[in-house]
């Protein structure tokens, strides 16, 4: 169905900018995705796009031209309403309204060898949406969003996933309640310390394992630190005292890629 709106002032339009608000978004059960990429990925990886507003002037993207047939509803709208409805300086011209997607963290501990990335109070969306985009690289199973990390569909968390939010489950959960019941499972829980005894590169991570990163700053809350069945360090040979979040877990994703997908 293809529309037209014109009015800063329609109701839709204030809907659309609460959703650059987390609490709209919790409100609504939506969020909102700027820009023909994005909207592409969610698009291909049938995610629940309800709404895809475009510029008036500008014309529908040519590279959405093929999804024109999918059950979504079509609106142009003014270059005024884009900008208000824009988290950018230079709005891109599109944005899509995307139903938030139901998730259930049991499913979890039916996957054998399960690889999982569990935040406790990641605070920058950027090293967030890095943290995701390596996860999706290399295949792991899920990501966890424990309490006191960045909104997952904060506009520049999004961004910075370059569309691998899309790509695999991303879930909400208390990590307290999560992480005692995975371990309960037989699942390694590793957390990574500058005074562990054990290389990261010596543990066995073709077994199910979920590493844990914590916080820029503070690192991993002491109650989900007693969680945690086994602590690692990675191995540096510079000058450099540590490694920002998002790098450490990229390095530690990898290397469990690498010892999975050795030999194949």
């Amino acid at each position: 169905m293809h529309s037209e709106i014109i009015s800063t002032q329609n109701p839709r339009v204030k809907a659309w900018v609460q959703l650059l608000d987390r609490k709209g978004r919790q409100k609504q059960g939506q969020f909102m995705i700027e820009g023909t990429h994005l909207i592409e990925e969610a698009l291909k990886a049938k995610a629940p796009v309800r709404t895809i507003v475009y510029d008036m002037e500008k014309g529908l993207p040519r590279e959405l031209r093929a999804f024109n047939e999918a059950d979504v509803e079509w609106v142009a709208v003014t270059p005024a309403i884009m900008v208000k409805c824009s988290d950018t300086q230079t709005p891109q011209g599109t944005f899509a309204i995307v139903d938030k997607a139901a998730s259930n963290a049991t499913e979890l501990f039916k996957l054998k060898e399960a690889l999982v990335v569990a935040l406790d109070g990641v605070q920058d969306p950027g090293n967030l949406g890095t943290i995701i985009r390596s996860a999706d690289a290399v295949g792991a199973h899920a990501v966890v969003l424990g309490r006191g990390t960045v909104d997952l569909y904060n506009p520049k968390t999004i961004r910075s996933t370059m569309g691998s939010l899309f790509h695999l489950p991303i879930i909400e959960a208390d990590l307290k309640e999560l992480l005692a019941e995975a371990a309960e499972q037989g699942v390694q829980i590793i957390g990574s310390s500058l005074q562990a005894e054990s290389s990261y590169y010596e543990l066995d991570l073709k077994r199910a394992s979920w590493i844990v990163l914590g916080n820029e700053g503070q690192g991993i809350s002491a109650e989900v630190e007693q969680l945690v069945t086994q602590q690692a360090i990675i191995p540096m040979h510079g000058q450099a005292e540590s490694l920002n979040v998002a790098m450490a877990g990229t390095v530690m994703l990898f290397e469990a890629a690498r010892q999975r997908h050795i030999g194949k």
